[in-house]
This record gives structure tokens, sequence and C-alpha cells, in this order.
């Protein structure tokens, strides 16, 4: 594959992409080649979400245009140590990115490195020498279960499609599943004899999650009004939830999921930056708040690791020290 195409597999600019000044910006041929075959095993072999995706190729483009300006246009990954990585780093501190975010550059250009050496282009992942920048806790801030129910008693009538909407917002809560994987469920994925759900993950690992009544009942009252839109138009689709034009493939997007939950959210008075993920949080959050297994939370919501869902511990933890410096009089 030679700079060109490989540029274009990715959609990252090769030799000829300007740069914020208008400059061309320089290339690394070989990096790109090598970028390209790896943006197409996240896509085709991991399966990665679109949004995985599209982060790692702009972190990687980002330090490939680095690497021609440090290195020269003939730079190979062999020669990249981990210092160069460091210096590549401090570029971004100097451009004011937060922590978060060369956090963020480090971990596409870790994994990128691990693939070259699991797949013998170089001897030794060189990010591994580079350590990841220390991060503040920040606990997602988790709406209380009255409100949640209040606002899901009340589907706003005029959003454009209330009974669909409804669906949204029960299925994120009640099933505790991710934004993609919601718009990714078809409607042969209700197992209503064993009143579940089979939701593909990340990787495309499957994995059942109860439905609970409420959830239920909601997608009970959308599926006739779901299948009269489809014969109105003529038209057949295997997504659960649709689009209100049919566009496309009549697939809802995470997007509109996002700007739906905000509208329920800010309507009923919730914060302004209540999105699909923060449900999600709730449903963990709510769940060990009454006592159920921290291994049934995350077999539900898909964790690969414990610690991840160990986050709902701090998390009830930190409101239980809040209550107490509240309303002991010995913490006052």
């Amino acid at each position: 594959m030679n700079p060109t195409s490989a540029a274009a597999a990715t959609g990252i600019p090769g030799r000829h992409g300007p740069d914020k000044n208008g400059s061309p910006e320089p290339s690394a041929p070989e990096i790109l080649r090598l970028v390209a075959q790896y943006m197409a095993v996240l896509k085709v072999e991991r399966a990665s979400s679109e949004h995985t995706v599209r982060a790692y190729q702009r972190e990687l483009h980002s330090f490939a245009n680095f690497l021609a300006r440090r290195c020269g246009e003939g730079a190979v990954p062999s020669q990249i140590e981990h210092p160069v990585i460091r210096e590549y780093l401090g570029t971004l501190y100097e451009k004011n990115l937060s922590k978060p975010s060369v956090a963020r550059a480090l971990a596409a250009i870790r994994s990128w490195f691990g693939w070259l050496a699991r797949t013998g282009h170089i001897e030794q992942n060189p990010a591994r020498l580079v350590s990841t920048p220390k991060l503040p806790k920040h606990l997602p801030r988790v709406p209380g279960a009255e409100q949640l129910n209040q606002a899901f008693n009340d589907v706003d009538a005029e959003t454009a499609w209330p009974e669909r909407d409804r669906v949204i917002m029960e299925l994120l809560y009640g099933c505790g599943i991710r934004n993609a994987e919601l718009v990714g469920l078809n409607l042969n994925d209700i197992q209503w004899g064993n009143e579940c759900l089979l939701v593909r993950g990340k990787g495309r690992k499957e994995r059942y999650v109860p439905l609970g009544d409420a959830a239920a009942m909601a997608v009970r009252a959308y599926l006739p009004q779901r299948a009269q839109k489809l014969l109105d138009a003529k038209r057949i689709s295997e997504a659960l939830l649709l689009n209100v034009r049919l566009r496309g493939d009549g697939r809802l997007t995470t997007r509109s999921v996002g700007r739906i939950v905000k509208h329920v959210a800010l309507s009923h008075g919730l914060a302004a930056d209540v999105h699909p993920h923060t449900l999600r949080h709730a449903f963990g959050t709510h769940m060990l708040e009454e006592g159920a297994d921290l291994r049934a939370i995350q077999e539900i919501l898909g964790h690969a690791r414990l610690s991840t869902t160990q986050r709902y511990t701090h998390l009830t933890s930190s409101q239980v020290t809040a209550v107490y410096d509240r309303t002991h009089p010995r913490a006052k």
C-alpha cells in the first residue's frame, strides 16, 4: 500500500494534507502504512466502536506528523524509543491540552506499538516505559432514583416520538446498557420468553440483560407504532429503535439518543450534563445501593474487569460520607 492509499484507508491526510496554517503537513509513509493496517484491525478484528476508531485515528495521525517532523519522512517504528514519545507528550502539554487528553493520546500510541510488537514489526513496545499522567478522580454525578422515576413517568409528549423515547430511557436506565448497544439492538434481540435482551457489547461480546417490567411495557407500547411506520413507508428494518424519517436503514443513531436524553433530562429539571452514560452509571449505583452483588452488576453491565464496576463502590461511599458530614454532630 502506498502512502496515499494508506492515508485514504484511514481518513488520515497524507503528505499533501494541510496543517492549521495552510502549509503541507509532513508525512512518514511507513508510519502511515502501519497506522492504516492497525485501523483495519480495530474495525474488523476487534470490532471497536466508531468513536474509538475515530479517536485512535486522530491521535495516531497527530503522532505520525510529529514523527515526520522530528525524525524525518523516512521514520520507521523500530527507531522510535520512549524519550521520543515523552517529547511528543511534552508538545501536547505545550498546547495546553489537559491531562486526560494527553492520557488518551498515550493510550492510542501504546496500543499501536503493542500491536506492532505482537505482529513482529518491532521487538518491544517503547510506550510501556512512558508513565500515564496521573488523573484526578472525578466521580460521575448520578441523579437520584426518585428524580429518574418522575422523569420516566412523564416523558414529554412534545418529543418527536414519545413512545420510542420512553423505550430509550427505560432501556438505558432499566437495563444499564451503553448507547451504542442500545442503537444496535434488533427486534429479534428481545427474548420475551426469558424476559431479557441479547446485547452486543464491546468487541462483539454478547451477553443477556434482564428486561424489567417497566422497560417491557414501554417496548410493547412502542412496537405497534414501529410496525405501522414501516408499513406506511413500505420499508423493512431489523432495528428496534427507528429514526422518525427512516433515513438510511432506519436505525436511530447514538447522537440522536444523546439529544433525546438531554431533552428529557432538561425538561424534568435534571442536570444539564445528563447524557446516556449517566443513566448507565445510575443503574450501577442504584443497584449497589439496594444491595445488589458487585459481581452481578459487573455481569449485567458487561465490564471486563471488576475494578471498573468498583467505581460505583467509591461513588456510594462518597455519598455516605457526605450524609455523615451533613448530619452527624461530631462531624461538624
